[in-house]
């Protein structure tokens, strides 16, 4: 079952500098118990997306197009009183960053009481600490009963990052977005996060939608994979499918561009993408990969190219010379 429909979702802000335009038609979904990752540059447009669907956009941010469905109804009809059962019943959000996204004078058990009285208000004390209880077990932290007194700068980054995941799991949501989770993280923890979070989707049948610039983790964590670039998807598939195969020169690029154990730079440089990131205030008239693409041709800045189905079932693109080498 479809939990959740992003369908040629187009997100623009209003600026003093005219409209940016963060998100220019993405289309994902995700179902129970997937997860889905969400793949590309800063400023691609990811976390712009992820922020739409839990209705967090700042106050200039328009929603100009497309929708957003969860369970078949449109979130950007959702009342305030809708809104509020929506966010953290049904989906929950954890940020990069997480020493950013805690109060420093609210030691671990006050913000799990706060997390688990918005929901249920008649908890009892005794109740509130089993269950935060629980819930800091369900993330590995250790001795949870003695830590609930301490404070956020007293948690290393990993643990403070497995206690923001507790309390996205207090109010027992279908689906979890993780934006970034790991980018402050080294990779030992980060590797610890992810089995984290494919154990819970194991345990609570939870859907994940994973946004992340690092190719190498999500191919460790994601069903499926979107590739993102200047607001829209360039190509989505399998996981297999989309590293195996890429068939946009963007994924192709990106995959090029990572580092990989054995190489060193005086037999394998490093590859990188040359040119810049389109700007957002006057977007590219076709491919928005176009003026950074080896294989770009005329017709490439013509118009965008449609999503074209191609390989393998679910595996499609937004190219005209797909599969073309250099």
């Amino acid at each position: 079952m479809t939990l959740l429909e992003i369908d040629d979702l187009q997100i623009d802000f209003a600026t003093s500098a005219g409209a940016l335009h963060a998100v220019r038609g993405a289309s994902v979904d995700v179902a129970e118990g997937e997860i889905i990752g969400i793949v590309g540059e800063s400023g691609s447009g990811k976390s712009v997306t992820a922020s739409s669907v839990m209705r967090l956009l700042p106050g200039n941010g328009v929603h100009s197009g497309g929708d957003i469905r969860y369970r078949g109804r449109s979130v950007f009809s959702l009342s305030p009183t809708e809104l509020r059962s929506y966010r953290g019943a049904e989906i929950s959000m954890i940020f990069q960053e997480p020493g950013r996204s805690f109060d420093p004078i609210y030691s671990i058990g006050k913000a799990m009481a706060e997390t688990l009285r918005v929901r249920n208000p008649e908890m009892s004390d005794e109740e509130v600490e089993r269950r935060s209880i629980e819930l800091l077990q369900e993330v590995n932290i250790p001795q949870p009963a003695e830590r609930l007194v301490n404070f956020p700068h007293q948690f290393s980054g990993g643990l403070l990052q497995r206690i923001m995941i507790a309390l996205a799991l207090a109010s027992n949501p279908r689906l979890l977005i993780a934006d970034e989770p790991t980018t402050a993280l080294d990779v030992t923890i980060q590797a610890g996060i992810v089995d984290l979070l494919l154990r819970l989707r194991r345990e609570r049948n939870l859907a994940i939608l994973f946004i992340t610039h690092n190719l190498a983790l999500i191919s460790q964590i994601a069903d499926r994979i979107a590739v993102m670039y200047s607001g829209m998807i360039l190509e989505h598939g399998t996981t297999a499918d989309v590293l195996r195969a890429p068939r946009h020169p963007y994924s192709r690029a990106l995959l090029d561009s990572m580092l990989s154990f054995g190489k060193h730079y005086s037999r394998d440089p490093l590859q990188t993408i040359k040119g810049s990131v389109p700007d957002p205030y006057r977007p590219e008239p076709g491919c928005p990969f176009a003026p950074r693409c080896p294989l770009a041709h005329a017709e490439c800045t013509a118009a965008v190219p449609p999503l074209v189905a191609e390989g393998e079932p679910g595996h499609a693109h937004r190219c005209i010379v797909a599969g073309v080498k250099e």
